[in-house]
């Protein structure tokens, strides 16, 4: 829609599909409820992001309009070759996974899935407290090292006060590869829709 075209960004990240039900699950057993992994483009409108943040109430709305998931579900068995111990002091399965990305085929995006801090054990732990999960339930791992635009804009700024901002245009073909997890290509399109909630603020 017209608003989500206002610093619309691409997230380079990989999810995980819950398995099985369950409730305030401890991070040394939750490794048990990831059913597998796969690429996540957990796509952001920026502007209505932070319209949404200046009430202190998250991202919100910003990012409530598109998740893109697939193109499979690899099974843990199958990730064994990249399992890699995780950082120190904290606990669950770690993979060395490369992670890339590419907009209208220039490389915009590289990163590797071990340097997430929080263990996705761990990030259960967190959302399982108080909150039941259920099989078919998907987290994302937040973005890998340069996984965004909003990432890129802001390194690139610092560099160099001359740097023209990127965001993702209408046609824009964004591909998204994860060692082990395939590669998941997709076109942004514009909706048929012109409704606006920021010009009915401005107004």
């Amino acid at each position: 829609m017209p608003d989500h075209f206002q610093q619309l960004d691409f997230e380079l990240e990989a999810s995980i599909v819950i398995c099985k039900p369950g409730r305030n699950i401890k991070a040394a057993d939750a490794d048990e409820y990831i059913g597998g992994l796969m690429i996540m483009n957990d796509m952001s409108a920026r502007l209505l992001q932070m319209e949404e943040m200046k009430l202190n109430l998250g991202p919100a709305k910003g990012k409530d309009f598109s998740t893109v998931i697939g193109p499979m579900l690899v099974t843990l068995d199958e990730l064994q070759q990249y399992e890699v111990p995780c950082k120190e002091g904290h606990t669950g399965k770690a993979w060395n996974l490369g992670m890339k990305c590419w907009v209208n085929g220039k490389q915009v995006s590289e990163g590797n899935l071990s340097d997430m801090d929080w263990t996705f054990a761990e990030i259960i732990e967190r959302c399982s407290y108080g909150v039941n999960m259920f099989p078919g339930d998907v987290i994302g791992s937040g973005t890998a090292g340069t996984g965004c635009f909003l990432e890129l804009n802001g390194t690139g700024k610092l560099n160099d006060p001359n740097y023209q901002e990127q965001w993702l245009q209408e046609g824009d073909v964004v591909e998204m590869e994860i060692d082990g997890l395939g590669k998941l290509s997709n076109t942004i399109v514009k909706d048929e829709s012109d409704f606006s909630i920021l010009a009915l603020k401005k107004m």
